[in-house]
């Protein structure tokens, strides 16, 4: 199931993923953040990856127009960002339907 973004109260970084998503792929953890509040919002499951606890994929936009891919867990009532990168073309035009 899908979680209510309108339910949580915030972001848990982990140091790790934070420096991996900033490093590899160039996005800062305040335009992970932006993507979540942003319109459109596209969320899907992580069946793939969510046998430890629940995964999932949001699609968004920061302020800047900029197209991420984000993979995230709920741990309580915050998002914990896993990885975040630019979106790939594929991914852009699923977004961009929406």
């Amino acid at each position: 199931m899908l979680p209510d973004l309108g339910n949580l109260t915030g972001f848990e970084w982990d140091a790790g993923n934070e420096r991996k998503s900033a490093s590899k792929h160039g996005v800062a953890p305040r335009e992970c953040e932006e993507a979540f509040f942003n319109d459109p919002v596209l969320l899907l499951d992580d069946h793939g990856h969510s046998l430890k606890e629940p995964r999932f994929h949001l699609l968004g936009r920061t302020d800047a127009h900029r197209k991420l891919f984000i993979t995230f867990t709920v741990r309580k009532t915050r998002i914990r960002v896993i990885s975040a990168r630019p979106m790939n073309r594929k991914e852009r035009i699923i977004y961009e339907k929406t």
